[in-house]
């Protein structure tokens, strides 16, 4: 019967020409909107090209999920990859998730190690000792590689200060040696910073590229160009592409509106429908919450999330648009209880609504009349409360068994 199904979709018409430009591990030959960024970094980098070895760069990219951080960043990395070939210049751009290396220093320099040489053995060494096995293997080939760290935050929170340092300091051990290593540090927000010393933060924000979310209308010219490359001419038509454009502009994520796009077409080619029409965007939009995408919710720390269930199950108890920050501290400490954990304190709960707040998982605003004081309100942005509760139980209910009765 499986067989037969996929035999049956496989035969129907569709709406498509190529999915793969919809993809996120798509790399479009053009980014709109971010021109000058990829400029600013061209000039940055342009030293490489033009006497390689004489300096190494360090560069910090910020902005929220989906407002073009990675694909900017690699993009850049192939251009520069293209033009130092043509040169013959043996560079390498490699782009390294910190999240998938566990927040491990060590493990992301066994990957770039391994990029020249492929046999090199899994154990036996230090993160220090791997760093100058890299810069030896860099000598000996006499190559250069632009280390790009993305999702920068899980390094920090793993290894503190320590693993930028050493990074970023590599090259005062090596007086006289060419300079063969530059970095591009990609995170959400400056705020993670705070976790790291004097010495280290001011070495990274040296170069500092802030990449703003999209307004509707720069997500309409996303949306145009990878329509004109991914559905057959005529089947998602203008209106349709400004109601995306309405629903992400939001969160100004990139990433959501082509989400909702592809989806939105699956929709369409599940009815055998020529074009695409609002329904299948409504459709497409009640099955993906852009908060409850992975990218957005897997790198929040515990904490995090009990604080963000706390605020999810008071909005849901109480169907009010806001709660106060002195509601959400109690109901707080009430779910670290339910998992077992010791709260923390008021002003780390500070930092963590901060974050939140900047990632476009919450909104925050200052109390008006009505409430005795100055207090903050806070509400969530595109998700249902019931949703994020959902999500956040059975999320943390894999990790952390709670105890039987839960208090309200």
């Amino acid at each position: 019967m499986s067989m037969e199904i996929i035999k049956e979709a496989i035969s129907r018409p569709t709406i498509f020409k190529n999915e793969s430009p919809l993809s996120i591990e798509y790399i479009p030959a053009t980014l709109p909107h971010r021109e000058s960024q990829l400029r600013f970094l061209a000039q940055l980098f342009r030293f490489i090209l033009e006497r390689p070895g004489s300096m190494n760069q360090r560069v910090l990219i910020t902005g929220s999920i989906g407002t073009g951080k990675t694909v900017m960043s690699q993009r850049f990395g192939l251009d520069v990859m293209r033009a130092a070939k043509s040169r013959k210049i043996n560079l390498r751009y490699i782009h390294v998730n910190c999240r998938e290396c566990r927040g491990s220093l060590f493990m992301i320099l066994k990957r770039v190690v391994t990029e020249f040489t492929p046999e090199f053995p899994q154990r036996g060494f230090s993160s220090e000792e791997l760093i100058q096995i890299l810069m030896d293997v860099l000598d000996d080939k006499d190559a250069h590689v632009i280390l790009a760290l993305d999702e920068l935050e899980t390094l920090i929170r793993t290894e503190g200060s320590t693993a930028l340092y050493n990074l970023t300091r590599i090259q005062e051990s090596r007086l006289g040696a060419a300079m063969r290593l530059s970095l591009i540090c990609i995170l959400r927000e400056p705020e993670y910073l705070q976790d790291l010393d004097a010495s280290t933060l001011s070495t990274l924000q040296q170069n500092f590229i802030q990449l703003e979310r999209y307004s509707s209308s720069q997500l309409e010219g996303i949306l145009k160009d990878r329509i004109e490359l991914a559905f057959k001419e005529g089947a998602v038509p203008q209106d349709t592409v400004k109601f995306i454009c309405d629903l992400a502009a939001a969160s100004g994520d990139a990433r959501y509106a082509i989400e909702l796009l592809w989806r939105a077409g699956k929709y369409a080619d599940a009815e055998n429908a020529r074009e695409m029409t609002a329904e299948h965007i409504r459709r497409a939009a009640g099955a993906v919450y852009p908060t409850l995408r992975g990218e957005y919710v897997q790198t929040l720390s515990l904490h995090e999330k009990f604080l963000l269930l706390a605020i999810s199950r008071l909005l849901e108890r109480s169907s009010v648009a806001y709660v106060s920050m002195g509601e959400a501290e109690k109901v707080y400490k009430i779910v670290c209880e339910e998992y077992r954990q010791l709260p923390r304190a008021h002003t780390q709960l500070w930092k963590y609504m901060g974050g939140l707040d900047a990632s476009g998982i919450i909104s925050t605003k200052k109390s008006g009349k009505g409430l005795r004081g100055k207090t903050t309100l806070i509400g969530l942005t595109l998700t249902p409360a019931s949703a994020m509760t959902k999500w956040l139980e059975s999320t943390l209910e894999v990790l952390y068994k709670r105890v039987s009765t839960r208090a309200d």
